[in-house]
């Protein structure tokens, strides 16, 4: 355990910031004396415009800078919130990456790059950071348009190693002239445990040639360190660096230890050491995470969220902790979410910060769902021993909590940073009889395409995906789900699941859940896309379903649209739609889930909302009736698996336009997969072709733009709808 002697940091001096009324630290609570304002000559940071400014300080005023750039971070998480415990822990080490090497000409690529706030204050955006009018003015992670500092867009893991090998393969083949010096990969914070880093180890030490590994060990990823390397990773640190086996020379490579890797001068040795070496070295550094939140522990049974008050026991503004290794199972501390009160060391909350103006709201989606997910599931363990809850890391960003965590024991696997080892690995628990359910979020999934496609579908595997965050957000532009129904209803076998409400959901996940042998069960993997921001609105606030009120058919029966439906006056109805299918749905059980089901028969206009677009389906046929009198037939088509044909040709009857809705990629989305029905499905009744119309996003990268400026660019809207719709009649 670290403690005040050993631990590296200075603690000869202190000053301590006073919370809130309730106990929060806000930002206009913290002294002047450590927020610095951009321009203010008297704080370092204000001064620091490009790396060469940090070469200029004298060797004294590094721990200052330090201490400023500490205290702007804890005061940004209040304003902003983010990624704050992993540059918290980084201060020190960005800082003296920074006085060593010359970046740009020396490259530095960050993994995860959400370790690059202190980057990117030490590359001219510090003002970002310190001037609330100006926090939107850099993403979280390092982005080439921002700033010539910047290598690479990077807001996954894992892959700084591979992207460092091929500058170094560059600049060793082109020589001089290539204008690159040495090539540095900062790692760490979890994402060692990607299965990408391990690949570009082998290829670093195969190379050869000047590449600098820096490796950030704080004892944490995101829940904690799992895995078999961490074991060996620890007696490192214990032994100072020299307990063996020590995986990095298992490669063939290099390998010092920095044991204060929170002591800027003790860094600055260190980097001058390997600067400009001629061949791979592994410099491993410990650092805190989250250092400079409080250092007292929260209390397990803490319901509501609460920031802690910030103390700072050192020049650079680092509390000593013992918030470290921790015996309990899931090594890290009784933190219940991801943003709940971060302090130092194993915190599970220090991972991500929500600013204070989020505390005490309703939980997101994500976590609304999650925890519903697994309440649905938990009962089951005791009498289904093969039933088995998977997290590739960020559970507590998708409701799987810390208390779930326990309660489940071996019932619940964090495999790390791994999606791809997680599929395969659900695969294989499926092929012996187990359940699996894998749960994370919609960016994350692409990572293991491949699993998906051959140990999960064509193995017709029995694995659940919870896919969380699916669908258009405000997210940057390496966390948008938009694209997450173009890939899985485009890979054979898939069964994706779209449900529009908590019930359907809850009966989705039973249905692929269903234990071997059931007469229901699918025979495949299942996809289910959890509901997101719209579809949990509608459910706090009925009047956003106007047409339903959210009152529907349970279950989809044996009626069909009428074939009168031209005549329909409106109004709810419980008929609903069992249909011939695709030749996707014909798995066994699968066809009563595919079923399409329509919750208002109406004329002239049908209108068909898929998962997170169907509360504007509603909203929009609301429209149609009060302002041009028209009832529209509104359906849910519940997944985006294959086409209901019945529904689809008896809407051939009485309606001119079809319209699809969805909040995804549109081109080779679900939409347009109706529209190629109908064409290719032409009668040679004029009259009966309906003419479709297709809404969902653009096939572009969209980076942090909010949700409702997007559905405004992508016609999203009661307004546009409803003009695209009029303006054809």
């Amino acid at each position: 355990m670290r403690n005040a002697s050993g631990n590296g940091f200075d603690s000869s001096d202190s000053f301590a910031v006073s919370g809130a009324a309730e106990g929060a630290a806000r930002l206009h609570d913290i002294p002047p004396s450590i927020t610095p304002s951009h321009g203010d000559d008297s704080h370092l940071l204000s001064r620091i415009a490009s790396p060469a400014d940090v070469k200029a300080l004298a060797p004294d005023e590094l721990a200052e800078l330090c201490r400023e750039i500490r205290a702007t971070l804890l005061a940004y998480g209040h304003r902003h919130g983010g990624h704050i415990g992993s540059n918290l822990g980084m201060v020190e080490a960005t800082v003296a990456l920074h006085r060593v090497f010359d970046s740009p000409r020396d490259r530095i690529v960050f993994d995860v790059s959400h370790q690059s706030y202190v980057h990117k204050m030490l590359t001219g955006r510090a003002g970002a950071y310190m001037d609330p009018n100006r926090f939107g003015e850099v993403t979280g992670f390092t982005n080439p348009d921002e700033s010539k500092h910047d290598q690479f867009v990077l807001g996954h893991t894992g892959t700084s190693i591979s992207l460092a090998c091929g500058l170094a393969k560059t600049r060793d083949m082109e020589g001089p002239n290539s204008g690159i010096g040495n090539v540095i990969a900062v790692i760490g914070d979890g994402s060692l445990s990607s299965g990408v880093a391990f690949e570009g180890l082998n290829n670093a030490a195969e190379q050869g040639g000047n590449l600098i590994i820096v490796f950030n060990d704080n004892e944490m990823s995101i829940a904690g360190d799992f895995g078999g390397m961490y074991g060996p990773l620890a007696r490192l640190r214990a032994s100072g660096g020299t307990a063996q086996p020590n995986l990095f020379n298992a490669f063939g490579l290099d390998y010092r230890y920095v044991e204060a890797g929170n002591d800027v001068s003790a860094l600055v040795a260190a980097f001058e050491e390997v600067r400009d070496i001629d061949h791979p070295v592994v410099v491993h550094i410990h650092t805190l995470k989250g250092a400079g939140y409080d250092g007292e522990e929260t209390h397990a049974d803490r319901q509501t969220a609460s920031a802690s008050p910030v103390s700072f026991d050192s020049p650079t503004g680092v509390h000593p902790t013992d918030n470290v290794n921790h015996s309990e199972p899931w090594h890290s501390d009784h933190c219940n979410l991801s943003d709940h009160e971060p302090h130092e060391g194993q915190c599970e909350a220090s991972h991500w910060q929500n600013p204070d103006a989020a505390i005490g709201k309703p939980d997101d989606p994500r976590k609304h769902y999650g925890k519903m997910a697994m309440a649905a599931l938990e009962p089951r363990f005791a009498a289904e021993p093969g039933l088995v809850v998977i997290s590739p890391a960020t559970p507590g960003s998708n409701g799987i909590t810390h208390e779930f965590r326990e309660r489940a024991g071996a019932h619940y696997v964090d495999t790390g940073i791994t999606e791809s080892h997680a599929v395969a690995y659900a695969a294989g628990i499926a092929r012996a009889g187990g359940t699996p359910v894998v749960a994370t979020t919609a960016s994350f999934f692409q990572r293991a395409y491949d699993q998906f496609f051959q140990e999960m579908s064509l193995n017709r595997s029995r694995v659940t995906v919870l896919d969380f965050l699916g669908g258009l957000s405000g997210s940057d532009n390496t966390h948008s789900g938009a694209y997450d129904v173009t890939m899985f209803s485009n890979i054979p076998g898939v069964t994706m699941l779209v449900p529009t409400s908590a019930r359907d959901y809850l009966a989705d996940l039973a249905w692929a859940t269903a234990p071997a042998g059931s007469a229901d069960a699918p025979a495949g993997p299942a996809v289910i896309r959890v509901p997101g921001e719209a579809i949990l609105a509608a459910e706090r606030d009925a009047t956003l379903l106007p047409v339903t009120g959210g009152q529907i058919a349970d279950r989809p029966q044996s009626a069909s649209l009428p074939a009168s439906a031209s005549s329909a006056s409106g109004g709810i109805s419980a008929a609903t739609v069992r249909g011939t299918v695709s030749v996707t749905a014909q798995h066994a059980g699968a066809r009563p889930m595919l079923d399409w089901r329509v919750n208002q028969t109406g004329s002239q206009v049908a209108i068909i909302g898929l998962g997170n677009a169907y509360p504007l389906a509603e909203q929009t046929a609301a429209a149609l009736s009060d302002d041009y009198g028209i009832t529209a037939t509104v359906i849910d088509p519940r997944q985006c698996t294959s086409l209901d044909s019945d529904v689809l040709e008896s809407l051939r009857d009485g309606h001119q336009q079809v319209i699809t809705l969805e909040d995804g990629q549109l081109e080779g989305g679900w939409g347009e997969k109706v529209t190629a029905y109908y064409a290719n499905h032409h009668v040679s009744d004029g009259s009966r072709n309906p003419r479709v119309l297709n809404f969902g996003a653009a096939k572009e990268f969209t980076d942090r733009v909010s949700l409702g400026e997007l559905n405004e660019r992508y016609g999203l809207t009661v307004e546009q709808v409803t003009e695209a719709i009029t303006r054809c009649f």
